[in-house]
């Protein structure tokens, strides 16, 4: 059985078993990490999968999961000890200026720049609703470079801002075409794979000297810079979703028999 849609998958929930495969992001925002488990525990495929989705919602995820990819030092705070921490280890390193990222928050509203460690705790270190977030050094002179993977396409963009270090299109950014070497292709597949990604968008720092550094993935993402429609887009997703459900299926099968 192939599930196309949410409504669906609430009507046929209880009927699904070993095999089965739901095709389209679990969109339950409450429930979603639930059903994704349950799922898992029952043998139902999910596609995209159940962890690209996790990964998909939650900025902290990703940093705990991609901390080799990211940034050296990035950090996943959970907490005050995690913060505490942080501030002997970066002074250890010599860090002093440092960026945040709020988890769930996009379009840079959630990016923050500190100028060492003691300012993020004095403002931080005692609000609990600021827990979960993500905390990296601040790295000067990078390019910030947008990749979109679906299949065998694949098209890339640099985003610059003079009057703002948040890249983003929305705060005010310029994009450009930005040809990707295949050392960073190899970079983006190796995140996919690890996330297990079916397509992507990828947000790249690459430094001066050509190291490439993951800044976050995501299924979904703006296309302003892109050449790509937002319709062929779609299409796209959905094709390559349909294409790997009806293998999935087939699998499923045979180990029935």
């Amino acid at each position: 059985m192939i599930i196309k849609s949410i409504r669906e998958l609430h009507a046929r929930y209880d009927q699904l078993g070993s095999g089965d495969v739901v095709v389209g992001p679990v969109s339950l925002k409450h429930l979603k990490s639930m059903v994704l488990i349950d799922l898992l525990e029952r043998g139902i495929n999910c596609l995209p999968s159940a962890l690209c989705q996790v990964l998909n919602s939650s900025k902290v995820a990703q940093a705990f999961i991609y901390k080799d990819w990211m940034i050296p030092h990035t950090r996943a705070i959970h907490r005050r000890v995690d913060l505490l921490d942080a501030i002997a280890a970066y002074a250890r390193q010599g860090i002093a200026a440092v960026v945040t990222k709020q988890d769930h928050k996009h379009c840079g509203h959630g990016v923050r720049r500190w100028e060492n460690m003691e300012i993020v705790y004095n403002i931080l270190g005692f609000s609990e609703t600021a827990y979960p977030f993500v905390l990296q050094p601040w790295v000067e002179r990078v390019s910030d470079v947008r990749v979109i993977i679906i299949g065998d396409y694949i098209e890339a963009y640099i985003r610059r801002n003079p009057y703002n270090f948040r890249k983003n299109l929305s705060a005010g950014g310029q994009s450009h075409p930005f040809r990707l070497d295949p050392q960073c292709r190899k970079f983006c597949s190796s995140a996919m794979v690890r996330g297990k990604f079916p397509y992507a968008h990828i947000d790249l720092l690459i430094t001066q000297s050509g190291e490439c550094y993951l800044s976050e993935i995501a299924l979904n993402g703006g296309i302003r810079g892109a050449s790509i429609s937002r319709q062929d887009l779609k299409r796209m997703k959905r094709d390559l979703l349909g294409a790997l459900a009806r293998k999935a299926e087939k699998g499923g099968c045979a180990g029935k028999k």
